[in-house]
């Protein structure tokens, strides 16, 4: 019988996922240069809604670069987008007939920056006509690199991710986060934190989307679930949860796209049991 090797993951050099780690990781370096040094923090969509200069450039490098390698490429950025959902489904939809685009958030955990909590990221992701083929999730104060290729699976460190094998809830420790959207999506998923907690294993919240979603991935996290979220929040992560194994739909079980705000990602083997329980608690959101 022969024995093949099986050769660590590489990426060529001019590719599109090249570009994506490159990049994440020139904004990464630079924003953990920043932390403690932040001059200036400014309110968006509430008070729990901040960005700050370094947001801002991060975003700025991020678009330089990529946009310097495909400058016909389409660009969206949190950073260039107004605060609030409405606008953010309206960007989403201006570029919705980009052949290529790019979708970043070039600081998902932007509180946790500001108060040094070590658990912010990088997410890059490319759709192409409309789905996603490329997700980079960088947090740069482990420096652990979540990449996934439409696929070709998802790796850190060029190990293969899996996602976890727990097959029910009370096995599980499930991620969610607390919308900066106070009025509408908080109580919604509050809803769903108070059912959820008697039937999980525990739950946990550290403030990142994307780096939440790549826990999923490695197997760190049996599911995620959130209300009010938006594409550069979502996009990236799903991929690497779908190409570690698992499962990406909205909250109410519908396919992932990237018009999804509400989002549910787990391993697979406990995704029904999951969304049920949003499902029976109201706190779908849809």
């Amino acid at each position: 019988m022969t024995t093949v090797n099986q050769e660590p993951y590489r990426v060529g050099g001019k590719s599109f996922t090249a570009v994506a780690i490159n990049t994440a990781a020139k904004a990464g370096e630079w924003i953990k240069s920043r932390v403690g040094e932040i001059r200036r923090v400014d309110v968006k969509y509430s008070s729990h809604d901040l960005v700050t200069e370094v947001d801002k450039g991060s975003e700025t490098m991020i678009r330089n670069l990529i946009l310097t390698h495909f400058p016909h490429h389409a660009f969206l950025g949190e950073e260039g987008v107004e605060p609030g959902p409405e606008a953010s489904a309206a960007a989403l939809e201006n570029v919705s007939d980009a052949e290529y685009l790019w979708i970043v958030d070039p600081i998902d955990g932007t509180t946790n920056f500001i108060h040094g909590f070590p658990f912010f990221s990088v997410s890059i992701a490319l759709a192409y006509k409309g789905e996603v083929i490329v997700g980079v999730v960088y947090d740069p104060m482990r420096d652990e690199l979540f990449v996934a290729e439409k696929g070709k699976g998802a790796y850190l460190k060029a190990a293969k991710l899996g996602v976890s094998g727990e097959s029910a809830l009370s096995e599980s420790l499930v991620g969610t986060g607390f919308p900066a959207d106070r009025e509408g999506a908080l109580p919604i998923n509050l809803a769903g934190i108070n059912a959820l907690m008697p039937k999980v294993r525990n739950l946990r919240n550290a403030g990142s989307a994307a780096l939440h979603l790549a826990y999923v991935a490695a197997g760190r996290l049996s599911g995620f679930y959130e209300i009010g979220l938006n594409a550069w929040d979502i996009a990236a992560g799903a991929l690497l949860v779908q190409e570690s194994g698992g499962r990406v739909t909205d909250t109410a079980g519908q396919p992932y796209t990237l018009g999804v705000r509400h989002v549910l990602a787990t391993n697979g083997l406990i995704h029904d049991e999951l969304q049920n329980e949003l499902r029976q608690a109201g706190a779908t959101g849809l």
